[in-house]
């Protein structure tokens, strides 16, 4: 913009932002009984906050990718109306340029790596690449940060994520507790020293596009590959690819965030998901202060979720992609994680909506099943009632690997793919989830059935299965991230391809 002769107009930019990325938003229909919880509620905000995050195997850094800076980066605008000074006639330039978008978050702040201080940073996280990548969050989210009730909000969040592990670098923690080097192991992609690297991650930023210049677009796009040539395109060659394409028509409907993501044959194990996570304190999954889109933190049984969902590719049979994900933490005894890695546990919920996973919780051998399964009705029944109990509503349960008192058989989960142990519920399309709005049977809302999703959240999580110490008051289930997407497993040369449109989450109005 800079290069354009902008003063021969007298252009001025309004202090408020203008008023249709506010005042022309459709409002989502709500009742009077529920309230949205995100910021941008319905996706339908012009002046776009996203960011984009990338984690190792534990949920950690490790080493930064060369001239990449640590993998946080936001696009975060605000719009702004050009008009005239006073008593001059609108020009040509007014006319065709009537908006201006001014970016929060430069390319310079973007790039930022360990080493390089920015303002609130502590001594410690200049020299440590974990806690510069969580301060970078705080900081990233500061310059992006919408004022609103009850509490601001910073941004949508791009999560990517690589399975590999090297075991006998012993990077990543065993439940929490410092891991010794071992293997080889085959549970474990990894093809040598430095397979746990972050990936190269560009930036288009959002700009004003089209004949009439009101089409909103940009981009974020990358390999885990880091001899990549990305000028070739996702299938120039065997490397492993992501990018993450927003577009909005100004003052009109709600973003459409088009998702790409390619596995390779050294980097199998791959996830991105579009994440509303907590605008203060740990998201699902992380021991670091994060920011995000929840001005509201959804507790069960109280809230549902919207969003439209158009799978364009799978990601071929080893892909969980999860129409639903759900991360909280709380302690085996039902009180809050504080932090302590050995004792939090990190939960988590996921429907799995592709029609290829296998339910592996079996009438004839129920140890990834999980303790009991609960009616929309309140009727519980035990694992072991071979006539009521729904084994195929069910892909796996695995117990905290720090659980004391866990019912045999069982399977206790991955020790080392979080920062502290964690428990995992994964269940498939069946008649038993058909109350709360999920998919009753396989193949609902797959490719070729793009979906508008009504799903009662809240209550559907408050009847699965925990495990929490016997006699121990019932956690507060709240949920610190709330998101969607795929977890290719395993599987190179994989391709997955969804749109998602219209994202909100409702929970119960208090006042």
């Amino acid at each position: 913009m800079a290069r354009r002769k902008v003063s021969v107009c007298y252009i001025v930019l309004t202090l408020v932002v203008v008023l249709v990325s506010q005042s022309s938003v459709v409002s989502v229909s709500l009742s009077n009984e529920y309230v949205s919880a995100v910021g941008d509620s319905g996706m339908r905000r012009d002046a776009l906050r996203l960011a984009i995050e990338s984690w190792n195997q534990c949920n950690e850094v490790g080493e930064e990718t060369p001239n990449m800076g640590s993998p946080r980066a936001a696009d975060c605008f605000d719009i702004y109306k050009a008009s005239p000074q006073q008593g001059q006639n609108e020009c040509s330039l007014c006319k065709s340029m009537p908006y201006i978008l001014v970016h929060r978050v430069i390319e310079k702040e973007n790039r930022l790596g360990v080493g390089q201080p920015f303002e609130g940073i502590s001594q410690e996280a200049l020299t440590n690449v974990n806690l510069y990548a969580a301060e970078k969050e705080v900081y990233l989210g500061s310059k992006c940060q919408v004022e609103d009730k009850p509490k601001p909000w910073q941004f949508w969040m791009i999560m990517l994520k690589s399975g590999n592990m090297d075991t006998k670098a012993a990077i990543c923690p065993n439940n929490g507790q410092k891991a010794s080097p071992f293997g080889p192991d085959t549970r474990f992609p990894c093809f040598g020293k430095g397979c746990m690297n972050q990936p190269l991650i560009y930036h288009n930023y959002t700009t004003l596009q089209g004949p009439n210049q009101t089409m909103l677009k940009g981009s974020f796009y990358g390999s885990w590959d880091l001899d990549a040539d990305l000028r070739k395109g996702m299938f120039g060659s065997n490397t492993s690819y992501y990018s993450v394409t927003w577009e909005k028509q100004l003052g009109k409907g709600s973003w459409i965030f088009h998702h790409v993501l390619k596995t390779s044959v050294k980097y199998p194990w791959l996830m991105l998901y579009l994440r509303s996570d907590a605008t203060a304190g740990f998201s699902g999954g992380y021991h670091y202060p994060t920011r995000g889109m929840l001005k509201i933190i959804p507790e069960s049984p109280d809230f549902k979720v919207r969003f439209t969902l158009n799978v364009i590719k799978g990601g071929g049979p080893s892909s969980q992609f999860y129409l639903m994900d759900m991360g909280s933490c709380w302690k085996n005894n039902g009180q809050p994680c504080d932090g302590n890695e050995t004792s939090d546990v990190t939960r988590y919920s996921e429907m799995i909506l592709n029609p290829e996973t296998p339910s592996w919780c079996h009438v004839d051998d129920f140890k990834l099943c999980p303790l009991y399964h609960t009616f929309p009705n309140g009727t519980r029944v035990h694992r072991n009632d071979t006539a009521r109990f729904p084994y195929e509503a069910y892909h796996l349960y695995c117990a905290p690997g720090n659980a004391e008192y866990v019912e045999e058989p069982n399977v206790r989960c991955d020790p080392y793919s979080n920062p502290q142990p964690q428990e995992i519920l994964q269940i498939l399309p069946h008649p038993v989830w058909g109350d709360y709005g999920y998919p009753t049977r396989k193949g609902e809302g797959w490719i070729g059935d793009s979906r508008t999703w009504n799903l009662d959240v809240g209550r559907l999580s408050q009847s699965l299965y925990f495990y929490q110490d016997p006699g121990s008051v019932p956690a507060s289930r709240k949920w610190t991230s709330i998101d969607l997407g795929p977890e290719i497993y395993k599987a190179p040369n994989q391709v997955a391809e969804w749109t998602v449109t219209d994202f909100n989450i409702l929970v119960a109005r208090k006042y």
